[in-house]
């Protein structure tokens, strides 16, 4: 199949049930650096003002931790054909994106600490594209291992250059 006949369409597979707990993981850190600072220099002068502030950020803080990850779980999709990669990610800006198996030059996985404690890794293809590499995050594990192997197959038997 040609790189003209590949059509956005949305991938069929969810990421893991799992990336729920990392995504909240990850929130709670980015928000508790910012609450820590706030609530150490509270007792040293706590104005007005930076107790309006500290609450703000408490209230989007649990706002942004509850909604978030179920939504990116919702929206986040991903997809290998033997023709493609597609995949669908974010949460506010959300991005579609096509992968022809014939561009792809590479395929990696990642696994951070939070993703080992939780058995998720994150499959990259990185293609001859300016807009990047498509990452698959969310991964169960051996889906990601099983996924990586099956695309670094399906390249090395596709005719084509990679450019």
């Amino acid at each position: 199949m040609s790189t003209d006949q590949l059509r956005l369409r949305a991938p069929r597979h969810r990421v893991s049930r799992k990336s729920i707990t990392l995504w909240t993981l990850h929130a709670v850190i980015g928000w508790a650096v910012l609450l820590v600072p706030q609530l150490v220099a509270l007792p040293f002068g706590g104005t007005s003002w930076q107790v309006a502030a500290l609450v703000a950020t408490l209230v989007v803080g649990i706002a942004h931790t509850l909604v978030m990850p179920r939504w990116r779980y919702r929206v986040h999709r991903w997809e290998a054909t033997p023709d493609a990669v597609y995949t669908l990610a974010g949460w506010l800006n959300q991005e579609w994106r096509i992968a022809p198996v014939s561009r792809i030059q590479t395929v990696d996985t990642k696994r951070g600490p939070l993703q080992q404690l939780l058995g998720l890794s994150t499959v990259t293809v990185t293609t001859a594209s300016a807009a990047g590499p498509v990452h698959i995050e969310g991964l169960d594990h051996d889906e990601a291992v099983r996924l990586a192997d099956e695309l670094t197959t399906t390249t090395q038997a596709t005719p084509g250059d990679a450019t």
